[in-house]
């Protein structure tokens, strides 16, 4: 083709000297040309092809490939390919053009796989199980592998030698390879670990102090895991930390649809006492405890009476102290109160008296688990019981301040 084209100029009156160099411009603007008519062919037929596909489906998986750009990167090794063909037009370059025009299209082909892991694991989000199975990280080492591989044999292409020798020369550099490489080996054992024991999961609500980290997990990747905290920052903590340092998983309390309250009101311990007839009769008038009050003092007088209990002293014999009718009510206030879990543990209970005066601490589990509603619930609770303290002729501890010493309390 060449040599008809510069003898069809050196007719026309070219100089000699130029009409090679012009048949080579000429045969290089054909190829150019053809190979990118045959490029704008194919792609035009091909995204007709899909576009038809796309309106008899309801999969959006041709979508999710075409925005990943694999078949555009596919397309193009046509115009590569044809210049490859064409090698033989221009012989003081074949070789170098045959050897840069497969290392292209091994590029390309590289490029292609890596959108079609991207376009996998876009695709495999949509599922719910990929919360619980990511596979990001296994498709990276995927990535990682096929990028090594094809870059060796682009090398072995261009200094035209095996792939077998550069892959004995890297054999040889194992522990090079592995010193590189040892983050992403470490966070690939730590993936499957990860994954094969369920501790993590795409949305669980983690702690992990070390890293200041408290919040949602929003990716698990081959290196790294994204946690976005409360405050909306975003940390980043190596996939192999998870197997190294202790953190909090906070999955379980959201799959058991309660969170819990514990936390302790403080009495003054010099508020603490019996009850007399008086009190008793005041707090029996309280609906929730009114039943456990009238049996109790029913059961107690007898108990006395049987015991032939002298009652002129309150040290004799069994009776009612303020502190343990109060216990009661808030167990009933508990069993009694619409956001606090009936399934779940309830617990009120006194703790060991100390210089902050005696904790009545609470254990119980609200039935919402959002932040918001929780502390709602909880503020609610502890605010009743702080205000209902004095009906029981007991006192909240609280340490004195300077307004109380300047009015000389």
């Amino acid at each position: 083709m060449i040599e008809k084209v510069k003898h069809l100029a050196i007719d026309y009156g070219v100089n000699e000297t130029i009409a090679p160099h012009l048949s080579n411009i000429v045969a290089l603007i054909a190829v150019i040309v053809i190979s990118l008519s045959a490029a704008s062919i194919v792609r035009r037929v091909l995204f007709r092809i899909l576009e038809s596909y796309a309106g008899k489906t309801k999969t959006n998986w041709h979508t999710i490939l075409t925005e990943r750009k694999i078949f555009d990167r596919l397309v193009r090794i046509i115009p590569i390919g044809i210049i490859h063909a064409f090698a033989p037009l221009f012989p003081p370059f074949t070789e170098w053009i045959e050897r840069i025009a497969y290392s292209c299209i091994i590029f390309l082909v590289l490029l292609a796989i890596n959108g079609l892991l991207d376009a996998i694991n876009d695709i495999y989000s949509k599922f719910e199980i990929s919360k619980i199975r990511p596979i990001k990280g296994y498709l990276q080492v995927l990535n990682i592998l096929s990028y090594t591989i094809g870059i060796i044999v682009i090398i072995s292409v261009l200094i035209d030698r095996s792939p077998w020798i550069l892959l004995s020369g890297i054999g040889a550099a194992t522990a090079v390879v592995i010193l590189i490489f040892q983050n992403s080996i470490l966070g690939l054992v730590a993936s499957i670990q990860i994954t094969s024991n369920n501790m993590l999961q795409i949305g669980d609500w983690i702690e992990m102090p070390k890293f200041g980290a408290d919040g949602d997990v929003l990716e698990i990747t081959l290196h790294t895991v994204k946690i976005q905290n409360f405050d909306k920052t975003i940390t980043y903590i190596p996939t192999h930390a998870f197997m190294q340092e202790s953190f909090k998983n906070w999955r379980g309390m959201m799959e058991a649809g309660g969170r819990r309250i514990k936390r302790a009101i403080y009495i003054d311990v010099t508020s603490i006492k019996f009850c007399n007839d008086e009190m008793l009769n005041r707090l029996e008038s309280i609906q929730c405890i009114h039943k456990y009050i009238k049996n109790k003092r029913k059961e107690i007088a007898e108990h006395n009476k049987a015991c032939n209990i002298d009652d002129c002293h309150l040290a004799n014999g069994r009776h009612l102290t303020n502190i343990g009718i109060f216990r009661v009510y808030i167990e009933h206030y508990l069993k009694n109160h619409p956001k606090v879990s009936k399934e779940m543990t309830q617990i009120v209970r006194q703790l060991p008296p100390g210089e902050n005066g005696l904790p009545i601490e609470l254990y119980a589990f609200t039935n919402e688990i959002l932040w918001a509603d929780y502390e709602r619930i909880q503020s609610d609770i502890f605010d009743h019981l702080l205000a209902v303290v004095p009906e029981f002729d007991l006192r909240i501890y609280q340490k004195p301040s300077g307004y109380d010493f300047s009015r000389g309390i």
